[in-house]
C-alpha cells in the first residue's frame, strides 16, 4: 500500500533541546495512525514538523511521494490540514463561522466556496443555522466541529489531529470521535492522531506508535496493544496507568 507520510530519521532541535531524536514512521494511505506517551515525549513535536510549524535538523518528511523542504507551499495546505487541541484558541473571537470559513478558500483562490461551506458544515453536524455565529456563541463541542469543518474546506487528503478531543467533556468527547470516523471513512482520508488516551487511541486507530523522550519506544497495532501484547516496559507502565487497560 502507498505511504501517505513517510519519515526517515528525523530530528528537531529547539535551541540545545533535541525534541525528536531520529525518529522514522510510515502511514499509509487511508490509515487512522496514532502516536501515544506521556507529555513531553514528541507527539505534538511530531505532527509540527509534518506541517512546517518545528524546525528539522535532519532528517527527511516525504508527504504523498513528495519530500519536504524547510517550508510549505500552497498546494501542501490544500493536501495536508491541522486540527489543534484547543478549540477555544483555535477560532479567531471576532470573525463569524462564515468568514472562518471562507479565509483558506480566498488564499486559495477557490471559486466554488459557498457549496464547500455547505458540504463542511452538513458534515460536521452544523447546518446553515452556525453560519453567523461567533466562537463565544458555541459550546466547546460546537467550536471543535467548526474546526474540523475548516479543515475540511480544502478537501484535504492527510489530517494531523493534535489532541483534538482532550479539551472537550467525555460524551462530547465520543460525538466527535464518531464525527472524525465517519469523515474519515467518506472522504478516504489518512488521519496521523496525537492522543495520551490509549482508549481513544485503539478506538481511532489501526496502528499505532509509542514515543518517550523524542524518540519511538515501538509499533504496535491497536489489538496488541489491547491484548498487552507489547515488548517494551515503557508501554507496559502506559498500560498500567490507564484505566480500562488493566488487567483484572
Amino acid at each position: 500500500m502507498t505511504a501517505a507520510i513517510a519519515i526517515q530519521g528525523l530530528e528537531v532541535v529547539f535551541d540545545r533541546f533535541r525534541a525528536l531524536k531520529g525518529v522514522s514512521l510510515e502511514v499509509r494511505e487511508g490509515e487512522s495512525y496514532g502516536l501515544v506517551g506521556e507529555s513531553g515525549s514528541g507527539k505534538s513535536t511530531l505532527l509540527r514538523a509534518i506541517a512546517g510549524l518545528a524546525p528539522v535538523a535532519s532528517g527527511t518528511i516525504t508527504v504523498n511521494g513528495k519530500t519536504l523542504g524547510k517550508t510549505r507551499d500552497k498546494p501542501f495546505y490544500r493536501d495536508v490540514q491541522m486540527v489543534f487541541q484547543d478549540p477555544y484558541g483555535s477560532l479567531h473571537p471576532r470573525q463569524t463561522v462564515d468568514r472562518l470559513l471562507q479565509e483558506p478558500l480566498a488564499i486559495h483562490g477557490i471559486a466554488d466556496g459557498e457549496k464547500r461551506i455547505e458540504r463542511a458544515l452538513d458534515e460536521v453536524g452544523l447546518g446553515k443555522g452556525f453560519r453567523f455565529r461567533y466562537a463565544h456563541q458555541l459550546s466547546g463541542g460546537q467550536r471543535q466541529r467548526v474546526a474540523i469543518a475548516r479543515a475540511l474546506i480544502l478537501e484535504p487528503s492527510i489530517l494531523l489531529l493534535d489532541e483534538p478531543t482532550s479539551a472537550l467533556d467525555a460524551s462530547v468527547q465520543a460525538e466527535v470521535l464518531n464525527l472524525l470516523e465517519e469523515v474519515r471513512r467518506r472522504r478516504k482520508l489518512t488521519f496521523l492522531m496525537v492522543s495520551h488516551d490509549l482508549a481513544i487511541i485503539t478506538h481511532m486507530c489501526e496502528r499505532l506508535m509509542v514515543m518517550q523522550n523524542g524518540e519511538a519506544v515501538e509499533t504496535l497495532t491497536a489489538s496488541q496493544l489491547i491484548g498487552h501484547r507489547v515488548s517494551e516496559d515503557y508501554t507496559r507502565n502506559l498500560l498500567r496507568a490507564s484505566e480500562g487497560f488493566v488487567r483484572a
